[in-house]
């Protein structure tokens, strides 16, 4: 999870293959740029923002989350974010994302060129947990 404005600059196409290179699948902040969330989402993750960015200080370091509904996954439906944090009290809060269909199909894919290269899979474990979850 990060604030605001997470990887601008000359480095954006760098700056989304790393996450995925670490195994993030999900990202969360308060806004992103327009073209980082754009290849977040060519590179099979789910790019998420905080309803309410007061929602982002309700997020504690030693947190345990879940992201819930994600077998109903469809554009414009806003997905719940379980927190359960170490005192033992839970939260739940509210992510909004701006997938449209195909996007949604790039997500189930694991990877854009999956469906635009079916003869080639570029599947790895991230995929394979994101398969598991679509």
């Amino acid at each position: 999870m990060a604030v605001s404005r997470r990887r601008e600059g000359s480095s954006r196409e760098h700056t989304t293959l790393e996450p995925r290179f670490l195994y993030d699948l999900v990202i969360i902040m308060r806004s992103f740029a327009r073209i980082h969330e754009a290849k977040l989402k060519k590179h099979g993750m789910f790019a998420l923002t905080f309803t309410s960015p007061a929602d982002y200080d309700a997020v504690r370091p030693d947190d345990r989350v879940s992201i819930l509904g994600l077998q109903e996954f469809q554009p414009g439906k806003n997905l719940p974010l379980a927190l359960k944090h170490m005192d033992g009290s839970k939260d739940e809060i509210s992510l909004a994302h701006s997938f449209n269909e195909s996007q949604i199909e790039w997500l189930k894919a694991g990877f854009t060129l999956n469906l635009v290269c079916p003869f080639v899979s570029f599947r790895g474990p991230v995929d394979r947990l994101l398969t598991a979850f679509l």
